[in-house]
């Protein structure tokens, strides 16, 4: 039966878009304010990255955020970057509410890992600390059939097969895929619904609709001032250092995977050689990110790298060079003429977690720190390698 709808004031005087838009004048701050780097290209860039940041509001809040019928919506991408989010991951999320039941279903894919996680709290709600992941459920626990499809029940008494918890604050759903071999790796094509739910689906009513814009002006000023304040708190570290953290076992982070951040600094004629021993692991990376924490242009441009695309050196260590000139090593970390920003490594599954070291040197004394044996690239191998990269995103994201 149809509920009648409250015909709730702030959507019949148009107040919810009134303040929507007070919210994003907010934000101005974030691009134009004290401390904030002020050149062209960076004013351009925050104000890019604003409008990045409402598309995933919009995505999580509008088509992701019923948990009544819902919906798996894009949250990041390479055009809607933030967070630090990494180049190797396509990330998906889902509201649920802790008293339903949910069925998952589809077709796993051939990503080299994928974690189902049901979260508390909103990546919108600045509440980074009170964030607990509930249940989750990867790669390597997912049961499929021969084919490779899988069925996945969240909620209600536990049971044999595929099934994740939910409890009274559960509040998201969160699919992660991250891809090693970009060009081979196909994603998992996913659905869910709640078990018990009514077709057709009813119509949204203006309390609802209400609703859904509040959670977007919360991601607009809570959010993304939280984001800021993480990303101003790594750019105030010493330049040129990462400290790697143990593997993570909850708090909405991918369980086993090691974190390492820091603040990159690099002038023109100098380059950074970041330098580690790969640890035994399922999937390493590095990657650059610019002054508001989105990951720099990862398809058209090589500012990251990964197990698959990277030289290892016959020492078993990995010499990546950040350098605003492609000095023809195969491991180049371009940082988009930036000249600082911030840089992320990644660890999934370590048996170690090795510290990485970076090292600053003038351009013209880079050779001295490479070994001999180090991989070189012509010019035109350094463009084929980025068209295929370029392809390959766009196929990930089924552009």
């Amino acid at each position: 039966m149809a509920v009648e709808d409250p015909c709730d004031p702030r959507t019949m005087t148009g107040a919810i878009w009134r303040d929507l838009l007070d919210r994003l004048r907010d934000l101005e701050s974030v691009v134009t304010g004290d401390g904030v780097p002020a050149s062209p290209r960076d004013r351009a860039e925050g104000f890019r990255y604003l409008l990045r940041f409402l598309g995933s509001g919009i995505h999580v809040t509008l088509p992701g955020g019923d948990p009544d019928y819902p919906a798996f919506a894009r949250m990041v991408e390479n055009g809607m970057s933030w967070g630090l989010d990494n180049p190797d991951c396509n990330y998906s999320w889902a509201r649920v509410r802790g008293d339903a039941v949910y069925r998952v279903g589809g077709h796993r894919g051939t990503a080299r890992h994928l974690e189902f996680q049901v979260n508390t709290g909103h990546f919108g709600d600045g509440n980074v600390g009170r964030w607990r992941t509930v249940s989750s459920l990867n790669a390597r626990e997912l049961r499929c059939d021969p084919d490779g499809r899988f069925d996945l029940v969240i909620g209600g008494e536990p049971r044999d097969g595929n099934w994740m918890a939910l409890d009274p604050e559960a509040s998201f759903l969160l699919l992660r895929q991250y891809f090693d071999d970009w060009e081979r790796e196909s994603p998992a094509r996913t659905w869910i619904e709640r078990v018990g739910a009514v077709y057709p689906q009813p119509v949204l009513r203006t309390d609802e609709i209400a609703t859904r814009f509040d959670e977007l002006c919360t991601w607009l000023s809570a959010g993304a001032r939280s984001w800021e304040a993480m990303n101003a708190m790594i750019l105030s570290m010493p330049p040129n250092q990462v400290t790697m953290m143990e593997p993570l076992t909850g708090n909405a982070g991918l369980r086993g995977q090691s974190y390492g951040m820091g603040h990159f600094a690099c002038e023109p004629g100098e380059a950074l050689v970041v330098e580690f021993e790969v640890p035994r692991c399922l999937l390493w990376s590095v990657q650059l990110s610019g002054w508001t924490w989105e990951s720099m242009e990862f398809a058209g441009r090589q500012t990251s790298l990964n197990g698959s695309q990277a030289v290892v050196d016959p020492d078993g260590r990995f010499r990546g060079v950040i350098a605003h000139e492609d000095p023809g090593v195969h491991n180049w970390i371009d940082p988009e003429g930036h000249r600082e920003g911030t840089i992320g490594i990644r660890y999934l599954f370590p048996e170690t977690v090795n510290q990485p070291t970076i090292t600053r040197v003038a351009a013209g004394d880079l050779e001295r720190l490479l070994p001999a044996a180090t991989r070189r690239v012509a010019r035109e191998e350094r463009r084929a390698t980025i068209e295929r990269r370029r392809r390959a995103v766009q196929l990930r994201y089924g552009y």
